[in-house]
């Protein structure tokens, strides 16, 4: 049975009370209960937590009240077993690192296209307005290689820092192309849209929600394999289940 809810979700924000932000929230993690992950910087929060339903929706109601936080709609998934060994709250110098400070998300983000969006463009192989879609794969190549969006553009890289250099070497087999640019949960594709639009690329959109998003909101056409998450169920599949392999070890 599957009594775990696994929840994860990332805002980029202002947030000059990062310290102070991570005891409260290590605090309501250890009252509740919840292992997981939580990243905070001065540009915002990245969050992955684990738990009894209840305790996890309590947790994501007491960050509600924090006006900052009240949009943060958490992406869900449930699990047969714990698949964090600790809870850890950091505070680092970006909550994705990408090494490149001009990118600034919390001033403003790169048009974002939803999962239904996606799937009827890539049914259809244009936009709505008849531009060629293709799909850039923002994550590192390990991830890749669990599974991706078919034809999708994976330039092979180990780390999000190696993205901006990928970009400026592979900019011009992008340009005349509505590029989607995806990745597990929308952070890195979110950065990666907004420095596509930034180097001069006019028609790139992230998809909302990412990998984990297209998979809820959709039956996951176009998508072949599993999408790797960072934590012991490895790999999810298109309904959200871990997969088998997954599965075996816990």
């Amino acid at each position: 049975m599957n009594s775990i809810l696994n929840i994860s979700a990332y805002k980029f924000v202002n947030l000059p009370d990062a310290p102070a932000l991570r005891d409260l929230l290590h605090g309501w993690a250890q009252e509740l209960e919840l292992k997981g992950t939580i990243l905070l910087a001065g540009e915002g929060i990245n969050l992955f937590l684990a738990g009894p339903a209840d305790a996890v929706l309590g947790f994501v109601a007491r960050l509600h009240k924090d006006p900052r936080f009240a949009d943060i709609a958490p992406k869900e998934s449930w699990s047969a077993s714990q698949p964090f060994k600790k809870m850890l709250v950091k505070v680092k110098n970006e909550i994705i690192r990408m090494d490149h400070p001009a990118i600034q998300p919390a001033a403003g983000r790169a048009p974002a296209v939803t999962a239904a969006t996606v799937k009827r463009w890539l049914d259809q192989g244009v936009d709505d307005h008849g531009r060629p879609v293709v799909t850039l794969d923002t994550r590192n190549a390990f991830e890749v290689d669990h599974g991706t969006f078919d034809g999708a553009i994976d330039w092979r890289i180990d780390k999000f820092s190696q993205f901006p250099a990928a970009l400026n070497e592979h900019k011009a087999e992008l340009e005349g192309k509505t590029v989607v640019s995806f990745c597990t949960g929308g952070i890195r594709c979110e950065k990666a849209a907004i420095l596509m639009r930034e180097v001069g690329l006019d028609s790139v959109y992230q998809l909302e929600g990412g990998i984990l998003k297209y998979f809820e909101e959709t039956d996951g056409a176009h998508y072949h394999g599993s999408c790797f998450v960072f934590d012991e169920r490895r790999t999810l599949e298109a309904d959200l289940s871990a997969s088998d392999l997954a599965a075996t070890k816990m």
